[in-house]
């Protein structure tokens, strides 16, 4: 019986894989490569499992793309200060908890990645709309049918399925592809 689900599993995951579009990888990298350019801040959010991606992805884009004698790229997980977190919860609300960071840390033109299976988590989208709203870039994680999340990023990364474990696993993977293309630019400058 368990052999049955392992394989409907990964016969999903390689079928959704061939869905996910290779060119907004890249239109997402040249944003990032532009971002590391000027010195820009990328912060990254998500909720649940997305929040371990976006802790992850912090620490591999800023970390994992170290090459000695080259600046760091300067990136930011929002769901890894968990005092400010739970501050900001409880004396605004849960859907304000990503917005009010980005209120203290933000600068006009940095960059947002923003981790949403449904892509309408309120938090996600109150993010999302200050980011646009101050001359920022999102760049959009999401799953299912896209949500909000989907309509409003400037590159869309889209995995097209409706189950969070698939689609949490795409999204490390495009997060994987994104820090191995990064580590290569640096290095080569």
């Amino acid at each position: 019986m368990s052999i049955n689900i392992i394989e409907s599993y990964l016969k999903n995951v390689n079928d959704t894989l061939s869905k996910v579009s290779v060119d907004k990888i890249d239109a997402a990298i040249t944003l990032i490569q532009n971002a590391y350019l000027s010195k820009q801040t990328i912060f990254i959010i998500g909720n649940g499992g997305s929040a371990a991606t976006s802790s992850h992805l912090a620490e591999d884009l800023s970390k994992g793309c170290a090459c000695d004698g080259k600046p760091s790229l300067k990136a930011l997980s929002l769901t890894d200060n968990t005092p400010l977190l739970t501050a900001l919860s409880n004396d605004y609300c849960y859907e304000d908890v990503f917005k009010k960071q980005l209120e203290i840390f933000y600068q006009p033109k940095d960059m947002l990645i923003a981790i949403s299976a449904s892509g309408n988590s309120k938090n996600i989208v109150r993010a999302v709309d200050y980011v646009k709203g101050n001359y920022g870039t999102v760049i959009g994680l999401t799953g299912f049918k896209g949500g909000y999340l989907y309509e409003k990023s400037d590159v869309a990364l889209h995995v097209p399925f409706d189950d969070f474990g698939i689609v949490e696993d795409l999204h490390l993977m495009i997060s994987h592809i994104v820090t191995e293309s990064m580590k290569h630019f640096i290095k080569k400058l």
